[in-house]
């Protein structure tokens, strides 16, 4: 190393969306400040405004405006954005769930890995059962070569670091790569001065209501908790999301489901203070919004799969369905309805992964890397 403190820079995907990697990544700058975050695409209107403040470098691909605004499209070149982007920095701190762990460095390269890629090894979960003919043929087509593009690019990292065991596990098969396990950190939202939204509160009419907060993709199995609130008329769910899906659940909503998009995290602070519960029943390595959800003391229905079974604590801060079914859910909302929640238990576990948590253990693993 040419000094005593490493020079270290951040990469991820792409900053498109507002989600639980993004808020990570916000994570990895509080830890390194001085980080620049190197990136394929970047769109400020799109992701948390706190990327604002921080120095953004951008792939050649960030010129082409419609795939900052829609990064799916821009599948069959993200790999050669990848490769064709190198970080000159001492240790490169890597989010990654495909693409960023492709950046090429003379340093050491440290992935901090969500899941390995879920539309390369989990295509079917990912796009669900009914996949459009666009989406089928591109991965017909492109799958063999990514997959080698994929595990040729998990063989240039140093250390591997897993979000959650489930993450390890998988980690190991698909790559044949060690990890360590630190889990992510919860959102800070609960800082965020509350924000009400009067046309919610107009529809709510001082009714309580249930949350979910979720990008709108099948495997998140919105669609499930749409369905089941379409029997259950006497209870309201707002959702918070965007995705391929949301014009399909908007479809689907009956008049007791309202769904948002782009709110504020004041907006959500104050959604989450509002509301009784949060309902989660996605395919999940680790599952942020639970954790979010109990930093304001509310209680989760989550499904008893991946991350919520490491970080969710049964009858305690969340109420576990085995399946994600409508049955499911029902059954779960009627125990969340039968239990006394103790608030303070629940902020009190929220803690374990506040931020600072996290952001010692991850200048700890640089320390390690620079030495």
């Amino acid at each position: 190393m040419t000094s005593q403190r490493p020079t270290v820079a951040i990469a991820h995907d792409y900053l498109t969306q507002r989600g639980g990697a993004e808020r990570v990544v916000l994570a990895m700058a509080a830890a390194f400040p001085e980080a620049p975050i190197y990136t394929t695409l970047y769109e400020p209107r799109d992701t948390f405004p706190e990327f604002g403040d921080l120095t953004i470098k951008t792939s050649w691909l960030n010129r082409i405006r419609l795939f900052r605004r829609h990064h799916r499209l821009a599948l069959p070149f993200l790999p050669l954005a990848a490769s064709s982007t190198r970080i000159d920095a001492d240790v490169v701190l890597v989010s990654s769930s495909g693409w960023a762990h492709g950046f090429r460095t003379p340093g050491r390269k440290v992935v901090y890995c969500y899941s390995p890629a879920r539309w390369l090894y989990q295509s079917r979960r990912y796009l669900g059962d009914k996949p459009s003919f666009i989406e089928s043929l591109g991965l017909w087509v492109l799958r063999p070569l990514l997959i080698r593009w994929d595990r040729r690019a998990a063989r240039s990292a140093h250390a591997y670091v897993a979000i959650s065991s489930i993450a390890q596990d998988r980690i190991l098969i698909e790559y044949d790569r060690s990890s360590v396990v630190i889990p992510a950190p919860r959102p800070n939202t609960v800082a965020r001065p509350p924000e009400p939204m009067p046309d919610v509160v107009d529809w709510l009419d001082g009714d309580a209501f249930e949350l979910c907060i979720s990008r709108l993709l099948p495997y998140k199995n919105v669609s499930t908790i749409v369905e089941a609130y379409a029997s259950e008329p006497r209870r309201k769910l707002v959702i918070v999301g965007k995705g391929p899906q949301a014009d399909e659940l908007r479809a689907m909503a009956t008049d007791n489901v309202r769904i948002l998009e782009s709110i504020t995290d004041g907006q959500i602070s104050w959604l989450y203070r509002q509301s009784r519960a949060l309902v989660a029943i996605s395919y999940e390595d680790f599952g942020l919004t639970p954790l979010e959800a109990a930093s304001f003391g509310k209680p989760s229905l989550v499904l008893r799969w991946g991350g919520y079974i490491e970080t969710m604590v049964d009858g305690v801060t969340a109420v576990f369905i085995p399946e994600p079914t409508v049955a499911g859910v029902r059954e779960g909302l009627s125990r969340l309805d039968s239990q006394e929640w103790d608030e303070s238990r629940i902020t009190e576990h929220a803690d374990r992964y506040a931020e600072e948590v996290f952001v010692d253990a991850i200048r700890e693993l640089v320390k390690q890397q620079s030495d």
